[in-house]
């Protein structure tokens, strides 16, 4: 099990390949605010109604500062297909070992249909522009997401 970040704590610095193959770290954002979100798998249900959730709201976020950057365990090549499939306008980072996801806290202990397995955790880091953790949101619902986050950012 990871423990999850809490409001205030400085952001776990990582270095992970986008959907392209370059690398993206968190220290070479410094100077922006960061929407850093963990979903199970490209291409599944959920995962398409949250990701398509982002872009539809993308113009917005980034209008209010904010980079938003997807992150799950899938190899480059897979979320490569999920963006251009779905017409995402935003970097999808590779975590096969599930590092970045444990020091955010973001994989541990769920329940799906009655059974309990260890996995990723569906959740939205929200980091400002110096490297702080501002939300730290655990167990999310992939339906409704985004507009929760927007009111929470004052973006609504």
């Amino acid at each position: 099990m990871t423990t999850r970040l809490d409001t205030g704590s400085a952001a776990p610095d990582f270095r992970l390949e986008n959907q392209d193959g370059e690398p993206v770290s968190l220290s070479d954002l410094r100077g922006r605010k960061v929407i850093l979100y963990f979903y199970p798998a490209a291409m599944t249900p959920g995962c398409t109604t949250q990701a398509c959730d982002f872009r539809d709201n993308l113009a917005s976020l980034q209008g209010a500062g904010y980079t938003v950057l997807g992150v799950s365990r899938d190899n480059t090549g897979t979320l490569r297909e999920f963006r251009e499939r779905d017409a995402l306008t935003f970097d999808l980072l590779s975590d096969p070992d599930h590092s970045v996801h444990e020091a955010y806290g973001a994989w541990g202990e769920k329940t799906n249909y009655g059974k309990t397995t260890v996995g990723p955790l569906r959740s939205t880091i929200v980091i400002d522009a110096d490297g702080i953790v501002e939300h730290a949101l655990y167990n999310v619902k992939a339906t409704g997401h985004v507009a929760r986050l927007r009111e929470q950012l004052g973006l609504d």
